[in-house]
Formats: structure tokens, C-alpha cells, sequence
């Protein structure tokens, strides 16, 4: 019988699925639905313990641009060599008000749930509450912002997020913002686009340091990467990448980046879309779960499994048909202990890893 591990995640876009495509209600994450990739029977039956419930604000009247058919305007070609190359426009910088009205629309759609829940979610703020939620098998609730645009720079507003549960932040998505810069949506290309942090966004990471407000560098560029790196205090974290090395996308960590989270500690959350795992790049839901285990493979063996975990990108990529959502997490498990991952090993990727650094990180209070 195949063991069900309690899988902590780096990072879903539940919220924002719930936020724009069900109007705000609940009935369906708490009943079970054959909709996204989350909900509460669906997390039950695959061992999902929990995990970073995204934040993102998307621009007005777009889509979340994740893969060449999902967004206006995008284009694909085949080139001379073969090769399939693509590059997905981004949007343009989003409003402070805009971006104010829908965070706060979205935390409290995290609240209602946690209070609807009847104690089956719990948002958590320190790592004690984190392993105590896991442990009473509630599904435990990091606040995370996928991009600081609801964050004003005299960080008032960060102050106003941390009280209300905000324990991790993304610099940017995808556009840049009054604090640095994003990596596109192409293939295939290397995330050494464009300049580094602002000062707003050096003063950003003082900040979430002094605060316990740990910093995730998904989306963001290679020159923002190491501004963080020579700045922060905490360990160094990707919640949903991969390695670049495999897989030619931006959105992907470079050899020396993923040298550098491993040598700070920190951790990196393996993403399950298949534009970022699969050599060619391609948006294909015909993927094995042997592209995952292929990075998993990669990262253990180049920055050890103390450092490697998992970062699904639930509810805001396209997931391999045959994990297909939440529910198949157990398949993936299996497919990584068949690899040669021992139990200790699956241990650590599942939540051990998140779940030390976070105690590094937060504040326990």
C-alpha cells in the first residue's frame, strides 16, 4: 500500500480561482467540485496538509498569462533548429487602489473560509501554529502575496498585512512594480532580463526581515535574485520553480542561483506546470510525472534534499494529466520513491523543509 505523506505547498492560486470564477463563494471548495485543483475533499484524499494560499491580482479584464494559449497576444513558432519559441506579452504595472481593493477582497475570502470551516482551516503565523494545524489535520493557511502592488513604499500597508497574518511575499509577478522586476513568460530564455531592485524594493526586504515576513524570489528577475541575496538575513526561497537547466524557461533557477539557496539554508518548491518541467517548454498536459521527478532528481543531486520541497502551482498552471490535481498527490509520492527518494527523504520534501525554514524565518510570536 502506497504511504500518504502530508504535503505542505509552496504556492496555489485557490483564492483567485474562487475570487474570479465562483464569485467569492465557498460551497464548492467545502462540498468538493471537479473544478481547479483544490478543495477541501479532494485535499483530504490526497494528503494535502496545506500551504501558501496566493494573493495575486490580476490585471483588469486579463487572464493569469502562464502558458502561450492562455493569454491574448501571445505567439508560438517553430524555428529552423526545431525548436518551439515563444514570448507572452506582459501586462502593464497595476494601480495601488486597484491592487489595495482586490487584496483585501481576497484575505477576506481566506478568513471566510477559515471561519466556514468550522476548524478544518486554519491560517497560521508561526511555526508552532503551522506543525500544530498539520498535526490536528487542518488545513493550515500561509497568507502570501504573489507581488507587492497592494504595498505602498513607505510600507505602511506591509505593517497593516503582517497584523492581518501576511507571512510571505513575493516581490513581483510577472510585470515589473514599484519594487523590481519580473521575468517574462518565454522559451526558451534565461532570467538575466533587466535591472535589479529598486530602492523601494531593498527598503522591501529590510522590512520583511525586521518583521519575519519571509521573501520568495519566484517571478523574480536574476539581478533581483541576488539583490535579495546579498540583503536578507533569512534563508533563500523559491516557492514554485524549477531547474533551468532541464527547462529553458525564465521562471526557472540557473545552476548558481539554486547553488545560492542551498548554501543560505533555504529551500526550493518544485512547480508541476508543464511549460516550466518539460525540455521543450511546451504547455502540454500530456506530461508524465516523470518530468518532475526528473527535476526532483536534479535539485537533490546538485543541492541535496535538505533543500528541495514542493510548490505546485495549484489552480494557476496546467498540472500533468496524470496527477491532474490535489487528489493525485499520493501518485507523485510514489513516483519519487520509486526513483530512489526514501522515506526520510520524502519526508523532508513534504513539509520537513518548509517547515524548518519557516521556523528560521517568522517571528514566533
Amino acid at each position: 500500500m502506497t504511504k500518504k505523506y502530508s504535503v505542505l505547498d509552496g504556492h496555489n492560486d485557490t483564492l483567485l480561482r474562487l475570487f474570479e470564477k465562483e464569485g467569492g463563494h465557498l460551497h464548492s471548495f467545502f462540498q468538493g467540485s471537479d473544478q481547479g485543483h483544490i478543495d477541501l475533499p479532494r485535499a483530504q484524499a490526497g494528503g494535502f496538509a496545506g500551504g501558501f494560499f496566493a494573493v495575486f491580482v490580476p490585471n483588469p479584464r486579463d487572464k493569469q498569462a502562464t502558458s502561450t494559449d492562455s493569454y491574448p497576444g501571445s505567439a508560438s513558432r517553430k524555428g529552423a533548429d526545431g525548436v518551439i519559441r515563444y514570448e507572452i506579452p506582459m501586462p502593464k504595472p497595476l494601480g495601488y487602489e486597484y491592487a489595495t481593493r482586490t487584496v483585501m477582497s481576497m484575505i477576506r475570502l481566506l478568513y471566510a473560509m477559515e471561519a466556514q470551516s468550522k476548524g478544518r482551516v486554519a491560517i497560521v503565523r508561526t511555526a508552532d501554529g503551522l506543525e500544530s494545524a498539520i498535526a490536528d489535520g487542518a488545513l493550515a493557511a500561509i497568507l502570501h502575496f504573489e507581488g507587492a502592488e497592494a504595498i505602498d513604499t513607505d510600507m505602511n500597508a506591509l505593517h497593516v498585512y503582517y497584523a492581518a497574518g501576511l507571512r510571505s511575499l513575493g516581490i513581483v509577478w510577472s510585470r515589473h512594480n514599484a519594487f523590481g522586476y519580473g521575468v517574462p513568460f518565454k522559451y526558451p530564455a534565461g532570467p538575466d532580463i533587466g535591472p535589479g531592485l529598486t530602492d523601494a524594493g531593498k527598503r522591501l526586504v529590510d522590512e520583511c526581515n525586521a518583521l519575519g515576513i519571509m521573501v520568495d524570489l519566484s517571478h523574480l528577475n536574476e539581478a533581483g535574485f541576488w539583490d535579495v541575496a546579498a540583503r536578507t538575513s533569512a534563508p533563500l526561497v523559491a516557492t514554485h520553480s524549477n531547474a533551468h537547466a532541464l527547462c529553458a524557461s525564465p521562471r526557472n533557477l540557473t545552476d548558481k542561483q539554486l547553488d545560492a539557496i542551498a548554501e543560505s539554508g533555504g529551500v526550493v518548491g518544485l512547480n508541476y506546470h508543464v511549460g516550466f518541467l518539460r525540455a521543450d517548454g511546451r504547455s502540454d498536459q500530456d506530461t508524465s510525472l516523470s518530468e518532475i521527478v526528473r527535476h526532483a532528481l536534479y535539485m537533490a543531486d546538485r543541492i541535496g534534499v535538505d533543500h528541495l520541497a514542493l510548490g505546485s502551482d495549484f489552480d494557476g498552471a496546467k498540472m500533468p494529466t496524470d496527477l491532474k490535481d490535489v487528489a493525485g498527490l499520493p501518485r507523485l509520492t510514489a513516483a519519487l520513491q520509486d526513483a530512489g527518494f526514501s522515506d526520510d527523504d520524502l519526508l523532508k520534501i513534504t513539509h520537513r523543509n518548509w517547515i524548518r525554514v519557516l521556523r528560521e524565518t517568522w517571528r514566533q510570536n
